[in-house]
């Protein structure tokens, strides 16, 4: 063949025609349509997908479990507190091993206000051994560090002075009197209780509380400490909040609410 015959050869053009049909036939990867078309004939008609995995039930229990303890932290630090009445200070208002709630949203931005029954920790020497409580078992110490079996140095007491009061006992008729204005106990004193069998007029510093028991013959309150080193005044520091609920036993559950002779008192 000469040269002129295979020049001639490269130049047909039913050959460049067939080229580019094959071209067109040819998928992207270089497969024809036909062969595409039988692999879809022969595919599946649904390809099942793989059921999604789920953590072992133990794993998840411990997730819940671990929420519910942090979430139980930080309302006992921040929103409220169970504690349970260890004696007879506060009858008839709260009685012998009476559960209480605590809320503290109140004092957040604010601070006790006379009438209030506040919990607040032993300021020094105020609870002998017999008055601090343990937890005995081990549900009651798994219990106590999320505040549902609060145990330890804590008293509860009802605030009659704030920073700045003049708080003294006895007018004529025998009331104590804040800043000079008599207040209306027998509301909330147990009964047959005067208002108190001590003597005392004290003013109120800033920052500090002055406090007493419902059941005025039997509550270790501020009149008893009046000779310790703080004078029987409680720093607004150790409050930890105030009583709003009694919950157990049901028979005594209340909302525990502030005298209406507190609304009363002028400024301090």
């Amino acid at each position: 063949m000469t040269d002129d015959a295979l020049h001639n050869v490269d130049r047909d053009p039913d050959a460049g025609s067939r080229s580019s049909a094959s071209r067109a036939l040819r998928g992207p990867w270089g497969t024809t349509r036909q062969q595409r078309r039988e692999r879809r004939a022969h595919a599946p008609a649904h390809t099942a997908r793989k059921p999604k995995q789920h953590a072992p039930f133990w794993q998840e229990l411990l997730v819940l479990l671990g929420l519910a303890l942090v979430l139980a932290i930080v309302i006992k630090a921040f929103v409220m507190q169970a504690f349970y009445i260890p004696s007879g200070s506060m009858n008839d208002t709260l009685v012998l091993d009476d559960r209480i709630l605590v809320q503290k949203v109140s004092y957040w931005s604010g601070r006790p206000e006379r009438g209030d029954i506040v919990v607040f920790s032993d300021p020094g020497g105020w609870l002998g051994s017999e008055d601090v409580s343990t937890a005995d078992n081990a549900v009651a110490r798994a219990l106590e560090p999320i505040g549902l079996y609060p145990t330890g140095g804590h008293l509860v007491k009802r605030v009659i002075g704030v920073g700045g009061d003049r708080v003294v006992c006895c007018d004529k008729d025998g009331r104590v009197t804040v800043n000079g204005v008599a207040l209306s106990e027998r509301s909330y004193l147990a009964a047959g209780e005067k208002p108190s069998l001590i003597q005392f007029d004290v003013e109120v510093p800033e920052g500090y509380l002055w406090v007493q028991g419902d059941n005025r013959s039997n509550s270790a309150d501020s009149r008893v400490h009046l000779g310790d080193p703080g004078g029987g005044f409680i720093p607004v520091d150790d409050v930890v909040g105030k009583v709003f609920l009694v919950v157990w036993p049901w028979e005594h559950a209340t909302v525990v609410q502030r005298p209406a002779t507190f609304e009363t008192m002028g400024a301090p």
